[in-house]
């Protein structure tokens, strides 16, 4: 069976709102964040569960994606270990997922996400932009199963890149 994982970095947030566990998306992360889900919605056959920190802006930018992929938030899970921590612990956070569920979208913060998506593609990606979505498929692995190089990553998309903009 073949298992598909979204990693997705936040949408841009404020900057000046402190402590950082409680930073909103700001307008252009919200517009990203809608327009990524959008996009996202001519791609996906569908998403059983999300997974994100419980940062204020991981939570706004998977229910903006919720509300653009037609989906009903309450398949969203908040993991605490996804804030401020390390590959292992979005590894971890992945592991724990019933085996039902086929298709996983996790929402999380940079360097990690970055790291993560480079760790199990063996591809280079270097630092994902905010709002960005690496996709990528495992076969016949379960959750607890995926671990260095092996998904293939079939896309990576940024906001700026769906509109044709060079960086």
């Amino acid at each position: 069976m073949t298992k598909t994982l979204y990693l997705v970095r936040h949408a841009k947030a404020s900057d000046s709102v402190s402590p950082d566990l409680i930073r909103p998306l700001v307008a252009n992360g919200m517009i990203d964040a809608a327009r990524m889900g959008r996009h996202l919605a001519s791609k996906m056959q569908g998403i059983d569960q999300i997974l994100t920190s419980h940062a204020e802006r991981t939570q706004m930018t998977a229910q903006v994606f919720c509300e653009q992929l037609g989906i009903d938030n309450q398949i969203v899970k908040v993991v605490e270990d996804l804030y401020e921590s390390s590959p292992k612990h979005y590894l971890d956070a992945l592991s724990d997922v019933s085996e039902n569920k086929d298709s996983v979208m996790i929402v999380g913060h940079n360097p990690s996400i970055s790291y993560l998506a480079e760790y199990l593609t063996g591809e280079e990606i270097g630092s994902m932009p905010t709002c960005s979505v690496v996709g990528m498929t495992f076969e016949s692995l379960t959750w607890a199963e995926v671990s260095k190089k092996t998904g293939h990553m079939f896309f990576y998309d940024s906001p700026d890149g769906i509109l044709g903009v060079k960086v």
